[in-house]
């Protein structure tokens, strides 16, 4: 079990937001970050809850304008729980140095956080106190604290506050916090029954109601203890202080059910009613404890992935999963809502929902398809509005938002703060047009692994069709060169969103783009192939689509400009090679870590648009999303040269170029060295492993997880080094296990099947299990072959 506990021995005020962040439980319709019952928001702490989805749009007046803003609601604080002596006015604080032994453990098999301390009060009084805290994967409307006391020297009263709190705001993030950030306005707060609160709230503009109702008894022994109840409340806040007593040697226990809704949901009345309604009904503490700890078992038994690693390796894998789960879980199958950047963990980002999935649905499909499926229909409802955004820039078809939130409109920020130097810029992110070759992708490689021919005709195909339409409309062709080219784009390198010294808005060609776009447009036609022909039919009518369309679709697919340099260096955009080589190690030296490179040379009055660096893997993406094969095909079908080295030659060339300032950029670096260089690949690994639980961009976990980069490590053990690829109707492996991890097993579900996999650098089983309905084609290197329901097969590593 020790590769499922992470545990913090000693209270650390520094890495208190770090550890909030990781240490948060949710059940993909909420979340609550690991934060103390006890404490308040400030500069050590913050405690906050999220539902998923939810946002709120707030202006703010800057320099004589209103900037408008769409955020992700910190919701009420369900946690406060507060206690002192009955015989001293004083809350505990654990800032004041009175707790010895402290320990936090988060318990990622279970979904289980548990906190213990010794308190001494200033009578010498000891006290040991011990909390667990459960957010319900079996029921996502409820939530769930225990505090128990043991009095170790002394037997009297205690006085514990249990409270709800909807007057937080939004102050997660301090460069954020010179925004408006109150996004709730106080409706109700009552007593319900004997032992019972609840407090309603509504967001500001976006009127969404959330309420909660919470249950808190003194249990002693398993039987409701004595105890003087009082209740108190303002606007937006209510709670009770309840007294009882202890004996020295004896535990006594504090229960706080909560019970959530928001009028979002379904099958609902009000949500105020359903919330003091469920509270009635549901069990005790540890009967709720159970049922979310047996829901975690069953989800750990499809979503497990086992090796020889070591205890490190593998107790953080486990927790990638665990924070993946809770962030995108089966209660997120039935809902309208994206899959975030930094989780539901924070407030980073303002929690919205980037390119972040094309790391994270590999993953998902092969565990949970129907899961991926729901989150794809996130973006199928925002087309009409990627349409209209389309329409508005002189183009065809659907061009989504690099940023979306609630309806699918462009969250972008138009100015963003360097707090580096303090200055606010123009941001130009939106020009990150290739977020639609990512959705394009998903859509494609989510079929591929499913063959959901449904999902194809009623809405992947459609998606496919309208940005095919959008990038067919952008590309322009170059009577000079007899080629097509794409103009005013940025590439996932954030660092370059122009040429320096010019006014021409975005790049010209950027090579992942444009190679992206061949494909995407080849994807697009075969779509129309698969569904349905009286499906096919209704499309063509639906969208109006044209055969001439068709005809343009493959002349870019024939001519698509693609630059070089160097003879077989793939340009990172053109005029890539006339920028100046950066000088790293005055820089490194200077600076030491310069993975925010950006923010550096702006403080220095200078930009990164004048240099060959990289924030993040950009060509380096191709290798990375897909095969050789595919590559070397695309590029051919252009009439570019191509020979068996260009691929490392080009991963040579820019890993010394890069700076890895995104999380998501180790975890390509590893995968494109994976077959070339196990040792670097490992180290890279290791690396976008340790992002966050170390906080290597100093700070930023603490807003939020990195949940592209989690689920991008799980994905490289799994897919990378098994060789998993789900190209044409077969699933492919070629597996190139590291040394340190000597083998593997996982189970994944491939078109409506089940199937085990286990491999080692010398012999891969793959065994269908038994109720499989059909048979699927399965290649472990050369060898091909079909497996039956039931039916095992072995073949020999050479």
């Amino acid at each position: 079990m020790s590769r499922f506990l992470l545990t913090y021995k000693g209270y650390e005020p520094a890495e208190e937001g770090l550890r909030e962040a990781i240490c948060t439980l949710g059940n993909g319709y909420v979340a609550t970050r690991g934060a103390a019952p006890e404490v308040s928001a400030g500069d050590v702490h913050y405690p906050g809850t999220y539902f998923a989805g939810l946002y709120n749009r707030l202006g703010t007046e800057m320099s004589g304008r209103v900037i408008e803003n769409e955020d992700l609601v910190n919701a009420p604080n369900w946690l406060p729980l507060q206690f002192r002596m009955a015989d001293d006015e004083t809350w505990f604080s654990i800032e004041d140095g009175s707790v010895e032994n402290f320990e936090l453990e988060l318990d990622v098999g279970r979904g289980v956080l548990t906190r213990s301390f010794v308190w001494t009060d200033g009578r010498g009084r000891r006290t040991l106190v011990n909390q667990r805290r459960f957010v319900s994967m079996r029921d996502p409307h409820v939530a769930g604290l225990e505090t128990a006391f043991r009095a170790e020297n002394w037997s009297g009263g205690i006085v514990v506050r249990s409270a709800l709190d909807g007057t937080v705001v939004n102050a997660g993030v301090p460069r954020y916090r010179s925004l408006e950030s109150r996004h709730l306005e106080p409706l109700e707060t009552r007593t319900v029954g004997d032992d019972g609160i609840a407090l309603t709230v509504c967001t500001t503009q976006s009127r969404v109601t959330l309420a909660m109702a919470a249950r808190t008894r003194v249990v002693d022994g398993g039987s409701p203890s004595p105890t003087e109840r009082t209740t108190s409340e303002s606007a937006g806040w209510i709670g009770q202080d309840l007294r009882f007593d202890v004996v020295q040697g004896e535990s006594i226990s504090v229960e706080k059910i909560v019970t959530i809704f928001s009028s979002r949901d379904r099958a609902i009345s009000e949500p105020g009613l359903e919330s003091r309604e469920h509270l009635a009904v549901v069990g005790s503490f540890q009967e709720m404890l159970d049922a979310h700890v047996l829901s975690w078992d069953h989800l750990w038994r499809r979503f497990q992935f086992e090796s020889e690693a070591d205890e490190d390796t593998s107790r953080i894998l486990n927790l990638h999963v665990f924070h993946l789960l809770q962030t995108a879980s089966k209660h997120t199958i039935d809902r309208d809502v994206g899959i975030p950047a930094r989780g539901w963990h924070g407030e980073a980002y303002r929690g919205h929902i980037f390119w972040d999935e094309l790391f994270i649905f590999p993953f998902l499909t092969l565990h949970m398809p129907d899961l991926t499926k729901a989150l794809l229909q996130y973006r199928y409802r925002r087309l009409a509005a990627a349409s209209r955004a389309a329409a508005a820039e002189g183009y065809e078809g659907a061009m989504y938002p690099w940023q979306s939130g609630s309806n699918g409109r462009e969250e972008t920020q138009t100015v963003h703060l360097n707090p580096q130097s303090g200055h606010w810029h123009p941001d130009k992110s939106h020009r990150q047009r290739h977020i639609n070759i990512a959705i394009a992708y998903n859509v494609w490689k989510y079929f591929e692994a499913t063959d959901d021919v449904e999902f194809m005709a009623f809405q992947g195909t459609e998606m496919l069709i309208q940005i095919a339409r959008f990038w067919a409309s952008i590309a322009t062709y170059d009577k000079a060169l007899h080629r097509f080219e794409i103009r005013g784009v940025m590439g996932p390198d954030e660092y370059h969103d122009g040429y320096p010294d010019s006014d021409e808005a975005g790049l010209r060609n950027n090579a992942y783009t444009n190679i992206m776009v061949v494909w995407l447009l080849q994807r697009a036609q075969e779509a129309l192939e698969v569904v349905p022909e009286f499906r096919r039919r209704e499309l063509w009518e639906k969208l109006a689509l044209r055969r001439e369309e068709l005809e343009r679709w493959q002349e870019v697919c024939d001519r698509m400009v693609v630059p070089f340099h160097d003879g077989d260096i793939i340009s990172q955009f053109e005029g890539y090679e006339q920028l100046a080589e950066f000088d790293w190690q005055a820089y490194v030296e200077k600076y030491g870590n310069i993975q925010r490179l950006d923010r550096i040379l702006e403080a220095e009055g200078d930009t990164p648009n004048r240099y060959k660096v990289s924030k993040q893997a950009d060509v380096l993406m191709l290798f990375y999303l897909l095969s050789g094969e595919e590559i070397e095909e695309i590029v051919t079908r252009l009439g570019y040269e191509w020979h068996d080295a260009l691929i490392q030659r080009n991963v040579d060339y820019y890993l010394p170029r890069t700076s890895h300032g995104s999380t998501l950029s180790r975890v390509v670096q590893s995968y494109v060295l994976a077959r070339s260089d196990r040792t670097r690949s490992w180290a890279a690994f290791q690396e976008a492993l340790h992002s966050d639980i170390a906080d290597v961009q100093g700070g930023t976990t603490a807003e939020g997880i990195h949940l592209g980069a989690m689920a991008g490590t799980v994905d490289l053990a799994q897919r990378c080094f098994s060789g998993l690829d789900t190209r044409g109707g077969v699933l492919r492996f070629d597996p190139a296990i590291p040394d340190e991890l000597q083998w593997l097993r996982f189970d994944l579900q491939y078109r409506g099947g089940w199937v085990q996999c286990e491999m080692s650098a010398k012999m891969m089983s793959i065994t269908s299990h038994e109720g499989a309905v059909r048979t699927i084609k399965i290649a472990i290197r050369d060898d091909e072959f079909e497996l039956h329901p039931g039916a095992l097969r072995r073949v020999e590593l050479r």
